[in-house]
């Protein structure tokens, strides 16, 4: 199994934007968190099944929300990089590091 790693800064983005659906529906927070769970669940699965977005880094478009997870595989550890809404700040992720 590999080990996931989620930059601290794409934990700040799922809860923005739950945050954001709850204020907006009675369970669309909910139904958010339940569909970035599958996300992440799927990619664990098969990280390479998700095409390259750039420079090493892979994009899983959310189903249902306009987000997107991006993230790095490598053989022993996939890191989350960012949970990006697909129309605002493109690349602004792009220089995240992980310790």
């Amino acid at each position: 199994m590999r080990r996931l790693e989620i930059h601290p800064e794409a934990y700040l983005e799922v809860e923005e934007a739950r945050a954001w659906y709850e204020s907006h529906g009675p369970t669309l927070g909910e139904d958010f968190l339940n569909a970035i769970e599958q996300a992440v669940s799927a990619i664990e699965r098969a990280p390479e099944a998700w095409p390259i977005h750039s420079e090493r880094v892979r994009r899983f478009l959310v189903h249902r929300f306009p987000f997107a997870i991006l993230y790095r595989h490598e053989e022993a550890k996939i890191q989350i990089i960012a949970v990006a809404h697909q129309r605002r700040r493109p690349g602004y992720w792009k220089n995240r590091q992980f310790d």
